[in-house]
């Protein structure tokens, strides 16, 4: 998944690595619904208004030119207003009478002045009537051909990788100055396909295929290969072990040298954790962008091109590096142009602006520039936290394997779990296991007892982990900010920490304060759920399981001492990341 495509030219301009995850909505469009203009030609319905009144207009769609076409633009016709300026504008090319009929001079007062040009396939896509119907004769009205079809009858709308996002923002999109190629007169680009939203089924093409002379072609498949959520009946997140794969695509491109930088797409409710994985795990000196939309690439209100535009701005603008240029900042997410650090952007509504900055300390360190009035992009502070080059939980800080804990009978043994193969590529079984439980106030059985029995999803996941995950933990979300939680939740959780599976705990929400620590469970500080089990995720990986006690419910002094010593380089993590 990791095949890349490369921009079509090279030059001394930067170059920044773009990357497709998951369930990207920046990176889908609109369902293409056969225009009227087919609709007409082949004796279909007209699409009308609710009411049933005509549409005035038919939707155009970014297409390509089979041969050259000269047409005929009406002078004065790109704003109301031109011609209230026509003194300051050259004559046309010429004038179209009554009967369409071309002519260099005017023939009539009622010949229409026009610019004539010849529009050429090599000159990009152009805003076209879309014409295609189903194979049956049918228009299109959506994704698929009828409603919750198999995969077999749907058409995919996300893209497989962002090259063709970039190339309608170039040859469409406008800058407040007037001028196009927003992007590539910025750098150049090259597309990968980590986990993407979209797929080849019947086999990558020929351009992107490393196996082409063998023969083999690889079809992709839906929920293994590629991860869309569009038609809504196919939706498909990736598993907990396709985090790897991401790791590794991003390390390898990252680590080449070629790179000025990297940005990369994903769902707007999970592109904050992927991106923060990736500022705990990348080992990397140049900075990492990620960016979403709330509306698919073309719609009405898209935001996600913009947000495109200003993870470039970012990226070029250097205002990451530090004096040696190395990045100071950590990865970023960039969205509506404000510059949110990795570990406290959250999304919080699904609408542009919808992200805000968890913990209460910070988390938006600066924004982007505007072209009128012309303003820079700035940095109002940076980070104190370690993170991709300088994180202790990085790729390259990984060893190659730690310890595990699984169930054999009646006991609870250590067993060596790889984390890494020999080529350093993390590897998609050494992902841990964390969960996530949460408490409220008065959710407690009898409030006498603490003994853990009513707690039977906790113990349940115990057990569950000794016997399928040898590297596991847990988050619990308790009372915010302190993290407090039932005395039958704790014991339960204690029984987690004593059969070997760290807890980590945070207080519920966007908790503005500082966890405390409570032994024998870390403290999450100030981060959100989620942000804390990949802490917790990556630190196991970097640890290794804890001390395994004899009786989990009753740990002996020095078995608890034994397990606190270890828990302290958890500790240091969540302090410093």
């Amino acid at each position: 998944m990791d095949d890349v495509t490369p921009s079509s030219t090279r030059s001394s301009k930067p170059q920044i690595a773009v990357f497709s995850g998951a369930t990207a909505t920046i990176a889908n469009s609109a369902p293409l619904v056969t225009s009227n203009k087919a609709r007409e030609q082949y004796g279909l319905p007209l699409r009308a208004h609710p009411d049933g009144s005509p549409m005035r207009w038919d939707v155009v769609r970014p297409q390509r030119l089979a041969r050259p076409v000269t047409v005929y633009i009406e002078q004065f016709s790109a704003h109301p207003l031109e011609r209230d300026a026509a003194e300051l504008y050259a004559p046309p090319d010429g004038y179209l009478n009554a009967q369409g009929s071309f002519h260099p001079t005017r023939q009539s007062p009622n010949d229409v002045p026009v610019y004539e040009v010849t529009l050429r396939p090599e000159d990009g896509l152009f805003w076209l009537p879309y014409m295609a119907r189903q194979a049956d004769g049918r228009a299109w009205e959506d994704d698929s051909t009828d409603a919750f079809a198999p995969p077999e009858r749907c058409r995919q709308p996300f893209y497989p990788d962002a090259s063709r996002i970039f190339e309608e923002i170039d040859r469409f999109g406008i800058g407040a100055a007037g001028v196009g190629n927003l992007l590539a007169s910025r750098a150049d680009f090259a597309f990968y396909r980590a986990v993407p939203p979209g797929g080849y089924t019947k086999g990558l093409p020929a351009a992107q295929r490393t196996d082409v002379g063998s023969g083999d072609i690889v079809p992709e498949t839906l929920g293994v290969d590629f991860f869309p959520y569009r038609p809504l009946w196919l939706f498909h997140q990736p598993p907990r072990a396709a985090i790897a794969r991401v790791t590794n695509v991003v390390q390898r491109a990252l680590a080449s040298g070629r790179y000025g930088g990297a940005i990369w797409l994903e769902g707007s409710p999970n592109v904050e954790e992927t991106l923060y994985w990736l500022n705990l795990l990348i080992d990397t000196t140049v900075p990492i962008v990620g960016n979403a939309s709330q509306q698919p690439h073309g719609a009405a209100g898209n935001d996600g091109d913009q947000n495109l535009i200003d993870a470039v701005e970012y990226i070029v603008s250097r205002v990451w590096a530090d004096e040696v240029g190395r990045d100071r900042v950590g990865a970023v997410a960039i969205q509506n142009k404000q510059i949110f650090a990795a570990r406290e952007v959250q999304k919080a509504d699904a609408r542009p602006g919808g992200y805000i900055a968890t913990g209460g300390h910070g988390g938006i360190v600066g924004r982007i520039s505007e072209e009128f009035p012309a303003t820079p992009t700035v940095l109002t502070f940076v980070p104190a936290r370690r993170h991709t080059s300088s994180s202790a939980v990085n790729l390259r800080q990984l060893p190659g394997v730690v310890t595990g804990v699984r169930r054999a009978g009646e006991r609870m043994v250590p067993v060596p779990v790889q984390i890494k193969d020999a080529q350093g590529d993390l590897l998609t079984g050494a992902i841990p296991t964390v969960t996530i439980v949460k408490e409220a106030y008065q959710y407690a059985g009898d409030a006498a007892t603490d003994t853990p029995t009513g707690e039977v999803d906790v113990l349940a996941r115990i057990e569950h982990n000794l016997h399928q995950a040898p590297l596991a933990g847990f988050v619990g979300e308790g009372l915010a900010p302190y993290g407090v939680m039932s005395g039958e939740m704790d014991t339960a959780l204690r029984r987690a920490v004593f059969s070997g599976m760290p807890v980590v705990k945070v207080g519920r929400g966007n908790a503005d304060g500082f966890t405390p620590r409570i032994p024998p469970f870390l403290s999450g500080t100030n981060l959100t759920a989620t942000k804390a089990r990949l802490v917790l995720m990556a630190c196991l990986m970097k640890c290794g399981s804890l001390p395994v006690a004899a009786d989990p419910d009753n740990p002996t002094q020095a078995e608890f001492e034994m397990t606190m010593a270890r828990l302290d380089a958890y500790q240091a993590v969540f302090d410093s990341h």
